[in-house]
């Protein structure tokens, strides 16, 4: 079992930055990935980063070279540094976990607002 809980969202301005945080615990260390997807109002749920076990990642096109996905050394918490910010990241972002026991698990957080706004 893996719990998720993100923090780090808010209000920002078009160009700023946040950085979202999600602390994980339970069998993280059996995770094949871990990253972030976002919802929009009226939207889908989309990807916007992970980062695997062996320390690869990967980004949506609409936030490359914005947008940076890590871990800390434990990997118990998972960051997404976000800058310069535009109206449309404004979502839902959540935090998720991929296990691999054979099944595969996907165990998600509660979800942290961005609004990015003038």
């Amino acid at each position: 079992q893996v719990q998720l809980l993100e923090s780090g969202g808010g209000l920002v301005q078009p160009g700023g930055s946040l950085r979202l945080s999600c602390d994980a615990s339970g069998s993280v260390l059996s995770a094949f990935a871990m990253g972030w997807y976002r919802q929009a109002p009226g939207k889908e749920r989309e990807f916007v980063a992970r980062i695997t076990g062996g320390d690869s990642t990967d980004y949506a096109a609409s936030v490359k070279g914005r947008f940076t996905i890590s871990e800390d050394n434990a990997k118990k918490t998972v960051y997404l540094r976000m800058n310069n910010l535009k109206p449309e990241d404004t979502a839902v972002y959540y935090c998720y976990a991929r296990v691999v026991t054979g099944p595969v698990h996907d165990y998600w957080g509660q979800g942290t607002q961005v609004t990015v706004s003038s």
